[in-house]
């Protein structure tokens, strides 16, 4: 059983909100017979789409391999949350790389965030782009750390756009009995992820690059050049991007050590007419403080789109709206009745520290992945990042990589029976208020 195919229909989005909110491209043709080119790119979610756009722009001919549609993964999935700096906090970063590079991966951070920004406006994506970032603490202790956390990237980075929350104050943006303050970050955003990865593949479209969908890679041969194989036809590249994140990580050994795949669920409700502002009272997202982290935000017709719940087998759960009604109603008890419209699974993949793993795995073959839910900027940079080093510019590229991602314990066969006992830890420690 592949996780490609193993909880959606083939060829076919999810039945999600972002599905029915975007206006879908007609499929892409499949790779049939032998290609030849400087670039081929192995997944069509920001990663790819970013990479074959960028080396695309800068006069190499791309081929980018996609077994579903593009932004069928997480890329068309996620909470839409346009996060500051690293995935890591910048203190653990600081302790891990040293002050200097730690000071490099916030800018990189913040390049990230810009270049989302940039290549919506650039390439007028209607992606339903709005300022705001909440993060919210479940305790007293939650709030201050993240008061602390404000402090220091002030101090440190001159991150200025962090609005610190008190108790009243977070009550007052989220009245939810769960919270006990936080920060409101205005220089992070949330969008619409699907209409962004769309966008993405109508740029690279346009720039020249040759999207083949429904087009599995079933084998990597190494070497220079490299050749690609699927069902029906082959690439042979000078370059090879993998990048098919939680979904690819059995096509070479390295990714399979050091990122693995988990579940995550989200959930949209009805219209909740006057109950939106016992929901959030600004055009906001939120994130929690929990292991296993709770987000959401309002979409423009005032539903309440919720994430919250992760299970690490290749299926999903039976009733996915049950999964993530149970947290919901924890931080929203009174919403406990609404009813809810659409709810989707997706696969994500994470790495031991919840740092990206970015790698040259041969002198011609370059991936990055895994970035622990982090990935809307993060990805969309690392496919920029990796055009520019196979240009020969790979300064960034090679910062990056020096984020901490060590293989799982026991190899692919032990990681995830490990990871459920660890994750289960967490999950009762999230319970008990620890």
């Amino acid at each position: 059983m592949k996780l490609l195919y193993a909880n959606d229909a083939t060829g076919a989005y999810p039945p999600s909100w972002y599905a029915a909110t975007a206006t879908l491209l007609p499929p892409f043709p499949p790779l049939e017979g032998d290609a030849r080119a400087d670039v081929a790119i192995v997944g069509g979610g920001y990663t790819g789409l970013s990479a074959a756009l960028h080396a695309a722009q800068a006069g190499l001919s791309v081929i980018l391999l996609e077994a579903q549609r593009v932004g069928f993964g997480a890329s068309g999935r996620n909470g839409g949350q346009l996060g500051s700096g690293q995935r890591p906090y910048q203190d653990d970063l600081e302790k891990w790389l040293g002050a200097e590079d730690a000071g490099t991966l916030w800018q990189l951070g913040e390049d990230a965030k810009n270049l989302v920004k940039s290549l919506i406006r650039d390439h007028d994506i209607d992606a339903d782009l709005k300022p705001g970032v909440a993060w919210v603490g479940c305790s007293a202790g939650d709030a201050k750390h993240l008061h602390d956390y404000a402090d220091l990237l002030q101090d440190r980075y001159g991150y200025t756009q962090m609005e610190r929350l008190d108790a009243a104050a977070s009550h007052a943006l989220c009245p939810s009995p769960a919270y006990a303050g936080g920060i409101l970050d205005h220089g992070a955003a949330h969008l619409h992820p699907l209409r962004f990865a769309l966008g993405l593949a109508r740029a690279a479209t346009a720039a020249g690059v040759r999207i083949c969908e429904a087009s599995e890679v079933l084998s990597l041969d190494e070497g220079q050049p490299a050749t690609l194989h699927t069902a029906q036809g082959r690439v042979v590249a000078d370059h090879v991007i993998l990048a098919g994140n939680g979904y690819m990580t059995r096509l070479h050994r390295e990714p399979s050590r050091r990122v693995m795949p988990i579940n995550n669920f989200i959930a949209v409700t009805e219209p909740l007419g006057d109950d939106v502002d016992r929901v959030l009272t600004r055009d906001v997202a939120v994130a929690d403080s929990k292991f296993v982290v709770n987000y959401f935000r309002l979409t423009p017709d005032h539903r309440l789109l919720f994430g919250g719940g992760e299970s690490y087998g290749y299926r999903f759960p039976d009733d996915i709206a049950a999964k993530v009604r149970a947290p919901m109603t924890q931080i929203f008890p009174h919403l406990k009745d609404v009813a809810i419209d659409y709810a989707w699974g997706g696969t994500l993949g994470i790495t031991m520290k919840r740092a990206p793993f970015l790698a040259r795995l041969s002198p011609n073959i370059l991936t990055a992945s895994g970035y622990s839910g982090h990935g809307l900027g993060t990805a969309t940079h690392a496919g920029q990042l990796m055009a520019l080093a196979i240009q020969g510019q790979a300064a960034g590229f090679d910062t990056m990589s020096k984020m901490p991602a060590p293989p799982f314990p026991g190899g692919p066969a032990m990681r995830s029976p490990l990871l459920v006992l660890a994750m289960t830890w967490f999950a009762i420690r999230d319970r008990l208020g620890l």
